[in-house]
């Protein structure tokens, strides 16, 4: 069964006293463990495991988790090896950390939902993910409790009353906010996606990005626009957008996307499809979906700051 907690900390030495247990139980059972936290935590834990740190592998969440869809597939392309040879696993992972603007909050709680939806039916392994109540607000640490089925903090893991599993109405339920700063528009269908990406990269250009970063929006946006005529309709509209911390493009169609980890799980080499969403998870610091009966509403998102 995964075992997904909460663990709730006030401060360092909470999270130590939290943690270094959690890794070095792993530790005696010579269990493969990944830690995924923000740059300040993981200083904090490596210089308190000494020589034991050698054996973890230890990854900066701020950058893998910078857009929060990419997560599932990391734990996935840790986890699945080794037990799938037998070897006992486990994890850290905090995703949710101050300053995160509302949009990622939203996300991550999205992601924490579905991480139960995607390790349901995996052999027994135990992820932790550490939640600062000092720095965060009310509404988040009570997500937490409502997509972990366990939660820790000072004393025993205890189960939670408020646990209500995968996302009830669907990852891609609700609606986003019209964007602001809106520049530019297309309706597209066939043949016109050399005009869409020619519009993309001229956006992207305009706003600053570097050669590498237009590159990526331009294939993110060629990719989500694709799918759109093959899976959505035959056509589609896309909306170029930017404010003063970030530069985007929402892509509408008439599809509905029906599988809850599209884009969240790395692509088999054997399958045809299934890579549009996750290239765009890669290429992009934030990807929403939502789809509703109208239609399936894709956000790509790049920061104007990196």
């Amino acid at each position: 069964m995964f075992q997904h907690e909460a663990f709730f900390y006030a401060n360092a030495d909470e999270l130590l006293v939290g943690i270094l247990p959690f890794l070095r139980a792993g530790l005696d059972a010579d269990e493969a463990m990944l830690v995924a936290m923000p740059r300040s935590s993981l200083r904090v834990l490596r210089g308190e495991l000494n020589g034991e740190g050698d054996r973890i592998q230890f990854v900066d969440m701020e950058e893998l988790g910078r857009n929060p869809a990419r997560i599932i597939s990391v734990w996935h392309d840790f986890v699945d090896p080794h037990l799938a040879n037998g070897r006992g696993v486990r994890g850290v992972g905090e995703p949710i950390w101050a300053g995160r603007s509302a949009p990622e909050l939203e996300e991550c709680e999205r992601h924490e939902a579905l991480l139960n939806l995607a390790f349901a039916d995996a052999p027994a392994w135990s992820l932790l993910c550490p939640y600062n109540t000092s720095e965060l607000n009310e509404r988040v640490l009570r997500s937490a409790e409502h997509n972990h089925p366990w939660l820790c903090g000072a004393g025993s893991p205890r189960e939670s009353d408020a646990y209500v599993g995968p996302p009830p109405h669907g990852p891609f339920a609700g609606e986003l906010a019209a964007p602001s700063g809106v520049t530019a528009g297309l309706s597209f269908e066939g043949g016109q996606l050399a005009k869409l990406r020619t519009m993309v990269a001229e956006h992207a250009r305009d706003a600053g990005l570097d050669a590498a970063r237009v590159e990526g929006l331009v294939l993110a946006a060629s990719e989500v626009a694709t799918n759109s005529l093959l899976h959505g309709g035959g056509s589609g509209t896309i909306t170029l957008w930017r404010d003063a911390r970030h530069i985007g493009c929402d892509i509408r169609d008439r599809g509905c996307f029906e599988q809850p980890l599209v884009g969240r799980r790395r692509p088999s080499l054997g399958r045809s499809g299934g890579r549009g969403v996750w290239l765009a998870n890669q290429l992009c610091d934030l990807v929403q979906i939502r789809s509703t009966p109208s239609g399936n509403v894709v956000r790509l998102q790049l920061s104007l700051s990196v």
